[in-house]
This record gives C-alpha cells, structure tokens and sequence, in this order.
C-alpha cells in the first residue's frame, strides 16, 4: 500500500510540473533530465535484490525484474504526460481532472487553492482553443466553457477574500482576455453569448489605472 501511494504522489508531481506548461508544449531540458535520472535510478533499484539473491535465481529472472521495474517507471511518466495533454471526450481526461481536483483539495491555504483554481480556468481555456472547430465537439466547447467559468469565479472569489486588490487578479483577467476573446470568431451564436459574458466578467475583475 505505501509504495502505490508514493506512486501516486510521484505522479502528481510530474502532473503539477506539467500543467506549468503551455498545451502543445515539450517538457523543460530540466524535467527531462530529471525524468532521465529518475528512470535510471529505477533501473538500478533491483541490483542489491539481485545480488542477494543471484545465488537462488536464474540470471534471466534478475533481468527481468530489472527490465520490469525499468518500464514500469517509464509507464508512469508516460501516463502522466499523456494525462496532462487529454482534452474533454478523452479517455484519460477524466483522470486530468480528478488529479486537478486533488492539486486543489490539497492547497496548504487559500491563496494558494485560488491560485490553482485560476490555473485550472486557464487550462479550460486552452482546451477550447483546442476543440473549436473539431467535428462533432459543440457540446463539449459549451461544457467547457462553463467549467472555466466556474473555476474562475471560485478562485477570485477565494483570492479577493484572502488578498483584496491583490495584483494577480489584474494579471489573471489580461492573460484570459487574450486568450478567450481570438476564439470568438471561431464559436458558434450560444458559444459566443458564453463566452461574450465570461469576457464582460473578467473586464470588470481589472482595476483601472
């Protein structure tokens, strides 16, 4: 049980590094070379196994263990990175969801549970720019919509309560802006009315200068 749980922990990890990067985007040299190591650390937890053991097992059986801790490993960070770019109707989206939600249940404090929830509502934008225009996805652009809506309202109204006219709320509403308002021309009438009312929401969150 400890070692599947440190399993799923070392996965939100890398989902946590992962969501700092923008949709479309590779792993920084850094994460890379520290996937690399971790993979090669991994491969090298079977050799004191063997070496007690080398005297009762077949060598192949020694390799195999290896092999099998080796790829087990390098499944995991495979399904984390997929699991990050999944976009609504995914079969590992609901799995990027349920590891977001965890991100934010986890959140030492308020600011911080605000901060990831503005995270997530810039996430659910980017999964709109992803799916206008492909067949058959309508009712996931409106569905997704709204969730960036509701993950928005929820983050600024826990921000402003934990730090009132604090500047990330200016920064949060412009980053939106630019990216919702180029996605109108794209979406359809009951689209664009949904996404009109989030961009008239975020215009009055910007304090004037």
């Amino acid at each position: 049980m400890g070692r599947a749980r440190r399993s799923r922990e070392r996965v939100l990890d890398h989902l946590t590094e992962l969501r700092r990067l923008p949709l479309g985007g590779g792993p920084a040299a850094a994460f890379r070379e520290r996937l690399r190591a971790e993979l090669l650390a991994a491969r090298r937890l079977p050799e004191p196994v063997r070496a007690r053991r080398s005297h009762r097992r077949p060598r192949r059986l020694s390799w195999l263990s290896q092999a099998a801790t080796f790829g087990l490993a390098a499944a995991m960070m495979l399904s984390a990175f997929a699991t990050y770019h999944a976009l609504p109707g995914d079969t590992l989206y609901p799995l990027k969801r349920a590891a977001e939600s965890t991100l934010v249940r986890l959140s030492t404090d308020d600011v911080q549970r605000a901060e990831r929830e503005l995270v997530s509502a810039k996430t659910r934008a980017a999964e709109v720019a992803q799916l206008l225009g492909s067949s058959g996805d309508g009712p996931l652009v409106t569905k997704t919509l709204k969730e960036m809506e509701d993950s928005t309202r929820s983050g600024i109204r826990r921000l402003e309560r934990a730090e009132p006219r604090s500047p990330k709320i200016n920064r949060f509403a412009r980053d939106q802006k630019n990216m919702v308002e180029p996605m109108l021309e794209r979406m359809d009438g009951d689209q664009q009315d949904k996404a009109t009312g989030y961009l008239d929401y975020i215009d009055g969150l910007v304090a004037p200068r």
